[in-house]
């Protein structure tokens, strides 16, 4: 796949998987918004003046995500970089490539509530994650912006399926900076639901929970797999 289609794939992957975010993040969107004493108060007076209140808070928190997801593309693909680079390694970049569309698709049935097996990979990450959770804990209440992008950064390392498929993605693409593009890419597509989560709560919940909205989204990244699956074995036979 040309790079530029990897990066639409990726930023499509996360605009779908987005769905999958409001259900791992949308608590923590709910929890920043009403943790910020000043839109609270605006609240009380009006709803317009609360909304234009919460924008820079959101803007932050979501850069901060980004800022992670950037630098654990760019971290795993530069370990992929040098890794190739060993005789002995270099002949492996097709099977990670193969990996990750495999992941991918895994990724479709996850979503889609068709098979739940990347939920043991969640668990894993979630060693990590034990050790990052408290500083966050610090954060709460978010007074400042600059306190929403540091708690962003910080969640962004939370332990998720659909992150660790574009992280294994990123791997394959052995090299450091589009192995950071991708993450960004992905990370620009999940934009749109969770700054609409911070928005449109009980709606977007709503909306979601919607069988054929899964199914739908599951099913396109499926596809993406397949896709993905079925170029690697292109180039291994060229």
């Amino acid at each position: 796949m040309p790079v530029e289609a990897s990066y639409l794939a990726a930023f499509i992957a996360g605009l779908l998987g987005g769905i999958h975010c409001v259900g791992m993040c949308g608590g923590i969107v709910g929890a920043l918004t009403f943790g910020i004493d000043s839109v609270n108060n605006a609240a009380n007076a009006n709803s317009v003046q609360s909304k234009k209140q919460l924008y820079p808070y959101l803007l932050a928190y979501n850069s901060g995500r980004l800022i992670s997801y950037t630098f654990a593309g760019i971290l795993v693909g530069g370990i992929s970089m040098l890794a190739s680079n060993l005789p002995v390694l270099h002949n492996i970049q097709f099977g990670l490539q193969i990996f990750a569309a495999l992941f991918m698709i895994a990724l479709g049935l996850y979503i889609g509530g068709w098979w739940a097996g990347l939920r043991k990979i969640e668990k894993a990450g979630g060693v990590i994650w034990k050790r990052i959770e408290p500083l966050s804990r610090r954060l709460v209440p978010v007074k400042t912006p600059f306190q929403a992008l540091i708690l962003g950064m910080l969640w962004g390392w939370l332990p998720c399926g659909l992150v660790y498929s574009i992280l294994f993605w990123s791997i394959s693409t052995g090299n450091a900076i589009e192995g950071g593009l991708l993450m960004l890419s992905f990370g620009l597509g999940t934009l749109p639901m969770l700054l609409a989560m911070g928005f449109f709560a009980a709606g977007l919940s709503s909306f979601i929970r919607k069988n054929w909205v899964r199914y739908l989204a599951g099913g396109i990244i499926i596809l993406f797999g397949v896709f993905s699956l079925f170029n690697v074995s292109l180039r291994m036979q060229a």
